[in-house]
């Protein structure tokens, strides 16, 4: 099993008062993401008015919006109503906690073989913080926001040129290549899936939505991450819609969201590395 396992981190990223520091930063960007996730979908700003209440509508004092411990101490419950806040909150900023300690003790090799190491975990951050809306989002209305798709893969493409280009001229413009071309074939491949199963099944397999979160992951993870992020979702999936179906959750051809299982495999494949998957499904990584 050691041969699974990413590369060592130094130890400086192991220090408990580091570790703390990245989980109380995600835990605040997680509490951002709540907003986001309820107020997107209903076209409202993200800015203003600033964070209220949902079903009385007051305006909610500043110690009521410290994350996890506001949730916490309020027993779930709004301060001014009484009413229940739901424990999504509470969950999407623990989640966003551990998915930053997660990138922290990560070694990511989608970006090539000597990225800076600061600016990849900003760039681990960054994507794991964009996914989550996606999930929550899409999970809520089965509907995958095309702003927050397309702008995730012009950031992938932006992030992957600054991780790749300082690598080497030639180096960093192959792994900027192959990344572009994973986001093109990411984008093509889930639609012409959809298509092919829209003919032969009479309804598409596959929204739209999930061709453009491919497209994302591509240009994030390239050819070889995106291909190991579409099988750990595809096995995901497959395992989640079976449990639902013999449990009766899930009726017979009733749709079900397919971006966060996506979502986790861009993820997993991002903090576990591509050596981790390519050995584990029986691969030399080094081939």
């Amino acid at each position: 099993m050691a041969a699974l396992l990413p590369p060592p981190i130094t130890p400086v990223e192991l220090t408990g008062l580091a570790t703390l520091v990245v989980a109380v930063s995600g835990a605040c960007v997680g509490s951002f993401l709540n907003v986001v996730a309820w107020r997107l979908p209903r076209e409202e700003s993200l800015v203003l008015p600033g964070s209220h209440c949902p079903r009385c509508g007051t305006p909610l004092a500043w110690f009521e919006n410290l994350p996890i411990i506001a949730w916490l101490a309020l027993r779930g419950r709004c301060r001014h109503c009484h009413q229940p806040v739901a424990v999504r909150y509470l969950l999407v900023e623990l989640l966003t906690a551990g998915l930053w300690v997660a990138v922290l003790l990560s070694h990511p090799s989608a970006m090539g073989a000597s990225p800076a190491r600061l600016p990849l975990l900003l760039a681990g951050w960054l994507l794991v913080s964009w996914l989550l809306p996606l999930v929550l989002i899409d999970l809520e209305s089965l509907w995958l926001p095309e702003p927050l798709c397309r702008y995730g893969l012009l950031l992938g493409v932006v992030v992957t040129a600054l991780l790749v280009l300082p690598q080497g001229a030639a180096t960093g413009k192959a792994l900027l290549l192959s990344h572009l071309i994973a986001a093109a074939a990411g984008l093509l491949g889930f639609e012409g899936l959809s298509a092919l199963a829209e003919k032969l099944m009479g309804r598409p397999a596959l929204g739209l939505g999930d061709a453009k979160l491919a497209a994302l992951m591509g240009a994030w993870l390239g050819p070889v991450g995106l291909l190991l992020a579409v099988a750990v979702a595809v096995f995901a999936g497959a395992l989640a819609g079976g449990i639902g179906r013999l449990s009766g959750r899930l009726k017979r051809h009733q749709p079900f969201a397919f971006g966060p299982f996506l979502a986790l495999g861009a993820v997993a494949v991002w903090v576990l590395g591509e050596p981790f998957w390519l050995t584990l499904a029986g691969f030399s990584a080094a081939n």
